[in-house]
């Protein structure tokens, strides 16, 4: 019976790379599943034998925490050189999108409030 080994919801595409990678160099035996034509299915990455799970998951959790180290080192990197863009300097780059976007916000909340007040709550 297959087993989930690795959901791809939200993973960047080089990391899942890295993962079908990893499987095939040591010959585990995986099939994946897209999210659909609507985004509703589950993407993932899938053993076809549950014994197979003994030898990827060692494997899968050394990978997981040497990219963890990776990532981590580049954050540091950009943060020093001041690369990295965080909200702040996001909202400096794009003022018009983030007042569009608070004033939106606002009036969905104004409308929930006023809505709930004239209802007598």
């Amino acid at each position: 019976m297959a087993i989930l080994f690795f959901n791809l919801r939200g993973v960047p595409q080089d990391e899942a790379d890295d993962v079908r990678a990893l499987l095939a160099e040591h010959e585990i035996e995986f099939y994946e599943t897209n999210d659909g034509n609507w985004g509703v299915s589950m993407p993932a990455i899938w053993l076809h034998n549950e014994e197979d799970l003994d030898v990827a998951q060692p494997l899968f959790d050394e990978y997981q925490y040497q990219r963890a180290t990776e990532q981590r080192a580049l954050y540091r990197q950009l943060k020093r050189q001041g690369e990295h863009t965080g909200f702040w300097r996001q909202t400096l780059k794009q003022p018009l999108r983030f007042l569009l976007y608070s004033g939106f916000m606002a009036l969905i909340v104004y409308c929930s409030v006023k809505w709930l007040f004239e209802l007598g709550l």
